[in-house]
C-alpha cells in the first residue's frame, strides 16, 4: 500500500475512502513532528487541499515524495516551485466547481445589491413596520467587470447575459476570440464598472491587487465580490474605504486570515460575509473527491496526473 501523508481532514467519506485503498498518515491527529522523524523516509505522497498547502520545507523534509494531490482549484498554499525543483507533480480539482462558484458569486452580487441579507435581518428583528429599509440597487442592466476571466470568470460572465448586463474584463493579457471588452488597466476597468467581481488566482502575483486606488476608482456606488483569494484584496484599505463611504459596498466569501474576518466587517449593514463556502455544495464536493481520486490513481497507476498544475 502506498503510504499516503494527509495534512488535514476532507469529508468523512473521503477520509474513509482513501483509508481503505492505501496507509494514510493524518498529520493533525499526531504530533507533527514524531510523526515525521518516524515515517518521512517512506512517506510518497502528500494529500493536501487549498486550505492546508504544502511548504517547500515539508517538501524537504520527504526524501521519496512523488506526488502532491490537492483539492481544490488553487493551489498557492502550495510550494508548487520547490516540488518542480524536485521532479514531483501537483494536481488540483478545475472546472467541477466552476458553475457553484460563479453561482455564489452572482448570488453574492444580487445580495448585495438588493441587501438581501439585511432585509432578513431587518425582519427577523422585528423593524417591518416600525422602520424603514433603505432602498437598494437594480442589478439588471448594469456594468459588470470582472478581474480574472478565467474558467471560473468566464462562469460569472454567462451568468450576467440572464441580467442584460455590460460586462468587461481585466488580465494579464486580453483572451483571443472573447466576447467580452477587455480592459488594460484594472484601476480604469474598477472606474467603469457598477460591480467588480474578483476571480483571479490568488498568491504573490496578485497580492494585494486590488488597492485603495481601485476601491476609489469604484466608487462610492461600487460593490466589490471576492470569490478568489483575500489576498488579492488590500483588506485594510477595504475596511477603510468601506467605514468611510468611498466604496458601496462589499460581498466577501475569502479573507486574508481564514477563519478571522475583520472585526469592523462584521459591524457595517452593506457588507455580506461567507465563511468560504465557494463549492460548498453536496454536488461539487463529491465531483472534487472523485477527480482528487482519479489523479492519484492514474498517478499510481501510469504515473500521469489528469490535472496537473
Amino acid at each position: 500500500m502506498t503510504c499516503i501523508l494527509q495534512l488535514g481532514p476532507l469529508s468523512e467519506r473521503f477520509n474513509r475512502t482513501l483509508a481503505a485503498e492505501h496507509e494514510v498518515l493524518p498529520i493533525w491527529q499526531a504530533d507533527a513532528e514524531a510523526l515525521l522523524a518516524e515515517h518521512a523516509q517512506r512517506i510518497e505522497v502528500v494529500v493536501t487541499s487549498a486550505r492546508f498547502g504544502c511548504s517547500a520545507a515539508l517538501i524537504e523534509r520527504l526524501p521519496r515524495l512523488r506526488a502532491i494531490c490537492s483539492f481544490g482549484v488553487g493551489y498557492d498554499p502550495i510550494d508548487v516551485a520547490a516540488a518542480r525543483t524536485r521532479g514531483i507533480p501537483v494536481s488540483n480539482t478545475p472546472d467541477v466547481l466552476n458553475d457553484c462558484v460563479a453561482d455564489l458569486a452572482f448570488g453574492l452580487l444580487i445580495d448585495c445589491a438588493r441587501q438581501m441579507s439585511r432585509a432578513d435581518r431587518f425582519v427577523r428583528d422585528g423593524n417591518w413596520g416600525r422602520a424603514q429599509l433603505p432602498l437598494g440597487h437594480r442589478v439588471s442592466g448594469k456594468r459588470l467587470g470582472i478581474l480574472g476571466l478565467g474558467r471560473i470568470g468566464a462562469a460569472i460572465a454567462r451568468r450576467s447575459s440572464g441580467f442584460e448586463m455590460q460586462v468587461r474584463y481585466h488580465n494579464r493579457r486580453p483572451l483571443a476570440g472573447c466576447d467580452y471588452a477587455y480592459e488594460a488597466s484594472l484601476h480604469e476597468l474598477a472606474r467603469w464598472s457598477d460591480f467588480l467581481i474578483v476571480a483571479c488566482p490568488g498568491g504573490e502575483n496578485t497580492r494585494n491587487l486590488v488597492d485603495r486606488p481601485v476601491m476609489d476608482a469604484l466608487g462610492s456606488q461600487g460593490v466589490l465580490i471576492n470569490v478568489s483569494r483575500g489576498s488579492v484584496i488590500d483588506e485594510p484599505a477595504l475596511v477603510s474605504a468601506l467605514q468611510d463611504g468611498r466604496l458601496g459596498g462589499a460581498g466577501l466569501d475569502v479573507y486574508v486570515h481564514e477563519p478571522q474576518v475583520p472585526p469592523a466587517l462584521l459591524e457595517m449593514p452593506n457588507v455580506v460575509l461567507l465563511p468560504h463556502i465557494g463549492s460548498a455544495t453536496e454536488e461539487t464536493r463529491l465531483a472534487m473527491e472523485e477527480l482528487l481520486f482519479d489523479n492519484l490513481r492514474s498517478f499510481l497507476e501510469r504515473g500521469e496526473m489528469l490535472t496537473a498544475v
